[in-house]
């Protein structure tokens, strides 16, 4: 980053409400509504305090897959290494959610587990016969093995979790049953594009999403 792009960075986080917009994507994805409340704004002062972090490159908006009205803002977290807050309180059970339980959740509860040594589940709302193929193929290429990996639904989660990430956009408005604090990453569906590439991609941003948590528990 040059020190042109570097002033505008800072410029645009030298603003109280812009810093709670910025931990709260820390977090979580949300939506606009959701920021506004969360950061304690009006709308239309969220609006502009939202445009001069897109400006600057530090958040981005993606259509819901589920409820095509909704967009939910994601950090771009490359913007801000080093910056953000980090925290030692590491959930001991968590539990990944999406629609099927076919490819998403099953990468992030195996890379969790793989990263934390920590009771890990995921479970799905309308769960698959099977794990997809593509999803096992992508995984096995990044040293995660779901070969035996069955998808299941949320009745056979098998303890109450400490915290329910959804990684579905469908899965996190339709809402999840369980009395556990709740985040959600709108991870896009690679089984909807069905490419290798659709898969390499999910498993990367979640992949991502997780290594920044994981250090955190240290």
């Amino acid at each position: 980053m040059d020190l042109a792009e570097r002033s505008i960075v800072l410029a645009a986080l030298g603003d109280p409400a812009r810093l709670r917009i910025v931990d709260e994507l820390s977090r979580s994805d949300r939506t606009f509504a959701d920021l506004a409340v969360a950061a304690e704004l009006p709308t239309n002062a969220a609006a502009h305090h939202l445009l001069v972090l897109e400006h600057a490159g530090l958040i981005g908006r993606r259509t819901s897959e589920g409820d095509r009205r909704r967009r939910y803002v994601h950090l771009r977290h490359d913007r801000l290494a080093g910056l953000l807050p980090t925290s030692a309180n590491v959930p001991g059970r968590v539990l990944f959610v999406c629609s099927h339980n076919s490819a998403r959740s099953q990468f992030a509860a195996a890379l969790w587990a793989d990263r934390t040594g920590r009771p890990t589940e995921s479970a799905g709302r309308e769960p698959a016969s099977r794990v997809h193929p593509l999803a096992i193929d992508v995984a096995r290429r990044f040293g995660v093995d779901l070969a035996d990996a069955i998808p299941k639904g949320y009745e056979a989660v098998e303890a109450p979790p400490e915290l329910v990430i959804s990684v579905c956009d469908r899965a996190q408005e339709a809402g999840v049953p369980f009395h556990a604090p709740a985040i959600h990453w709108s991870v896009p569906d690679p089984v909807a594009v069905g490419t290798p590439e659709a898969f390499a991609s999910a498993f990367a941003d979640i992949a991502d999403r997780i290594d920044r948590i994981v250090p955190r528990a240290a």
